[in-house]
């Protein structure tokens, strides 16, 4: 026998019924919360959000059995090599046909530039196999291959780990323009988040390494986050790495910090630089073996 709130009143009892129980049923204020959509993205939720956001991640990460990561920026403008010559070509191309134009002449230059940097783009490739050939850490859990998903030089991470077999980990961030993740990524190891500094906690969460590339603000971003909390003492300490001297020198100079007396002298020992795939890797080796607890062991060719 149905229950009496299994039926909505009849029509036989109150003609009006039906429609003022349809307009009830239709009301967000009748959604439950969960399902609220309007009510979970208000203002007065965002503390929630920020919790979802850390959570859904973290859990994903944790079921998965992800304890460490080794977390790779760099430049999403700096392609694989043939994509760089590609566009140079085209490049010079448009400045053929407008020779006094400056802007293509600009564009001209930058191309050359980027072709001159898309060696990372192997390098970083090369790494991230090293990483993904990783059997295991220590402790038994597996090493994974962190970025930020997106293209250019996290992409080139991204793919040498992938196709070496390793866990290979992306944290998308949601832009206000369309977006996609490189294919490279494990399918249930990409992750969109709402919140950059969710990001950025998920990012150092688990390192055991920062491996940074030549990059623009969202790389230098990430580098100097690292290095305040290091600085700072927020963090433990871990190996932090600059790939490319010459780039790094003219990007951030840090001798004149030093000098200016806005950072100690100790501060530029943050971090050290490296040139290669191995460089890179023997560096982070060699930092956790001078700790006196080594963070994997060495398999395969490595």
């Amino acid at each position: 026998m149905p229950l009496p709130w299994q039926s909505p009143k009849a029509a036989a009892e109150d003609k009006d019924a039906p429609a003022r129980v349809a307009a009830i049923l239709d009301s967000d204020a009748y959604l439950q919360a969960d399902e609220d959509i309007g009510f979970l993205q208000s203002g007065d939720m965002r503390g929630v959000r920020l919790q979802l956001d850390f959570t859904k991640t973290d859990h994903g990460l944790a079921a998965r059995g992800i304890r460490h990561t080794i977390v790779v920026f760099g430049s999403t403008r700096i392609p694989e090599p043939a994509a760089a010559r590609l566009r140079l070509e085209t490049a010079r191309r448009n400045l053929a046909e407008n020779p006094e134009d400056p802007d293509l002449l600009r564009d001209c230059r930058i191309a050359e530039r980027i072709v001159d940097k898309s060696r990372y783009y192997t390098i970083a490739q090369e790494f991230g196999s090293m990483v993904g050939d990783l059997e295991q850490a220590r402790d038994g859990s597996r090493i994974a291959l962190m970025t930020g998903g997106g293209p250019g030089l996290m992409e080139a991470a991204n793919r040498g780990a992938f196709h070496a077999g390793g866990k290979s980990i992306g944290l998308n961030i949601t832009l206000p323009h369309e977006q996609f993740p490189n294919p490279y990524l494990t399918p249930d190891l990409c992750f969109r988040l709402h919140y950059f500094a969710v990001r950025k906690m998920h990012f150092l969460h688990r390192a055991r390494a920062l491996v940074a590339f030549p990059g623009g603000y969202g790389t230098l971003d990430e580098l100097f986050e690292t290095l305040t909390l290091v600085q700072t003492r927020k963090i433990a300490p871990l190996p932090i790495v600059l790939v490319g001297r010459d780039f790094w020198s003219r990007a951030v100079d840090i001798p004149f910090l030093v000098e200016e007396g806005v950072i100690d002298p100790e501060d530029a020992e943050l971090f050290c630089v490296a040139e290669t795939s191995a460089e890179i890797f023997d560096l982070i080796e060699g930092w956790h073996a001078q700790t006196g607890q080594p963070l994997f062991e060495r398999t395969g060719n490595r």
